[in-house]
């Protein structure tokens, strides 16, 4: 069968590309923007990518179309393939189709944290020797790929509450037939397709809904918008991690998250030695160690397995060392992401200075929901470079005032390089936070570095 993809460089339909490459299909796909790790990932697959959306990426006509949500009406691929009649369908509903039928399920929902906690619940799996499938909105470095089909009954999924397609206005994650859930945390997000917060509780609902009595929830016990969701009903046996002392909790040993004992109802069942840091990472590992023991995987090795985990690229991932100055790549984009990203590098670097340089890139940031919010989110940075695309509206300067001469608003990707090569010095972390592509800003400061500094 040949599947073309639409949208097939969005990290969920990247790894839908792979799937479907693995049961044998023929695939092909086409993107307006094409930037790594998927795009890396797609060509080692072999998976040929067309630039835009013309109609005649539809011809010969393919036996199906899978539309990303990024997609709507007027696009001329979507507008050709209702025009001609063309099969078409959504990558959740396909993956559900075709993927996660007769399988164990373990899907991982939540604003933050979701793609680190699959990862790890994946690797954790793996190291147990049970080679689950998976399917990351990220490529996690122990895989190097962001999903596989696997050789068991267990799949790992990333559950994501964006929508689903243009003619499909449900989160993508009412889709998956879960059997153990994990809920992470919830907070106000896609302000672009969700009027508030409560907007979002109503589709967890639906989630928590179809999850059998037979099954597990494990969720946050410090999270009130979750437990305001759960508090609506819930029909499956609850674990919580990170809030009462008779569930999942964690016994810090390193000030920066880096070890810790994790405790079943006061007891310690395991303990973790990594190179992950911040308590955000040590709550996602506690929700990893359970989900992981519903599985069959009992919590030491679960935990002694973390000790051999690698993040997934771009959540602070070094992407250089140049005399003494240290760059990273992380995906924080939302301001919660990114005060406990900073915070868990300032308690590893101690008094060594942070710059954060910030693409503000998602639909919610672009829409200035989060203008109240962002300043704070930067109190562990010592220097804050923000670009100001076009297309924000919104006063940046003016919400970002409160941190005096520390912030930088440029309107140019060219003149934040410039200007954080030329402020850098030996034993500064420079952490580069953007969902997206960012202009390509991370070779160019390595580039500018070098010869500033080589």
């Amino acid at each position: 069968m040949h599947i073309h993809i639409l949208g097939i460089c969005g990290t969920f339909m990247a790894g839908i590309a792979g799937l479907a490459r693995e049961l044998g299909h023929q695939v092909s796909g086409s993107d307006f923007a094409v930037y790594p790790p998927m795009s890396e990932q797609l060509a080692a697959q072999g998976i040929a990518v067309q630039s835009g959306y013309a109609a005649r990426h539809l011809i010969p006509a393919p036996d199906c179309v899978l539309v990303g949500n990024a997609l709507s009406r007027g696009n001329p691929a979507v507008e050709y393939l209702l025009d001609r009649g063309l099969k078409y369908t959504s990558g959740p509903h396909w993956l559900a189709e075709n993927v996660l039928q007769q399988r164990f399920v373990i899907a991982v929902a939540g604003t933050h944290g979701k793609t680190t906690t699959t990862s790890m619940i994946a690797w954790m799996l793996e190291s147990a020797g049970l080679r689950p499938g998976f399917l990351v909105g990220g490529v996690p470095e122990n895989f190097g790929r962001s999903a596989r089909l696997g050789d068991s009954p267990l799949f790992v999924v990333e559950a994501d509450e964006y929508d689903t397609a243009f003619f499909d206005k449900r989160s993508k994650f009412v889709h998956y037939p879960a059997r153990t859930l994990v809920l992470n945390n919830l907070e106000y997000d896609h302000a672009d397709i969700f009027p508030d917060l409560a907007a979002i509780e109503q589709q967890f609902h639906h989630l928590v809904r179809i999850i059998p009595a037979s099954g597990r929830i494990i969720a946050s016990g410090c999270d009130q918008n979750l437990s305001r969701v759960l508090a609506r009903g819930c029909w499956t046996p609850l674990e919580h991690f990170a809030g009462p002392a008779d569930g999942w909790t964690a016994h810090p040993l390193n000030p920066d998250g880096s070890r810790f004992e994790v405790l079943l109802g006061g007891l310690t069942v395991g303990t973790v030695q990594w190179d992950l840091i911040g308590e955000h990472n040590v709550h996602n590992a506690l929700a990893a160690v359970a989900a992981a023991r519903h599985a069959g995987v009992a919590p030491a090795q679960a935990c002694a397995a973390l000790a051999n985990f690698r993040n997934v690229k771009r959540r602070l991932e070094v992407r250089a060392r140049i005399d003494g100055i240290t760059l990273y790549d992380d995906f924080a984009h939302h301001p919660t992401a990114i005060a406990t990203t900073l915070s868990g590098l300032r308690a590893r670097i101690g008094r060594q200075r942070i710059v954060a340089i910030i693409e503000p890139r998602s639909n919610t940031m672009r829409l200035g929901v989060y203008r109240d919010t962002l300043a704070p989110a930067l109190r562990e940075a010592d220097l804050v470079w923000m670009y100001r695309p076009e297309d924000i509206h919104w006063d940046l300067p003016g919400a970002l005032a409160v941190l005096g001469g520390r912030v930088h608003v440029c309107n140019r990707v060219e003149t934040v390089v410039d200007e954080v090569a030329a402020t850098a010095r030996s034993g500064d972390h420079l952490v580069v936070m953007s969902n997206g592509s960012f202009g390509g800003i991370h070779e160019r400061l390595m580039a500018t570095l070098k010869a500033a500094h080589g």
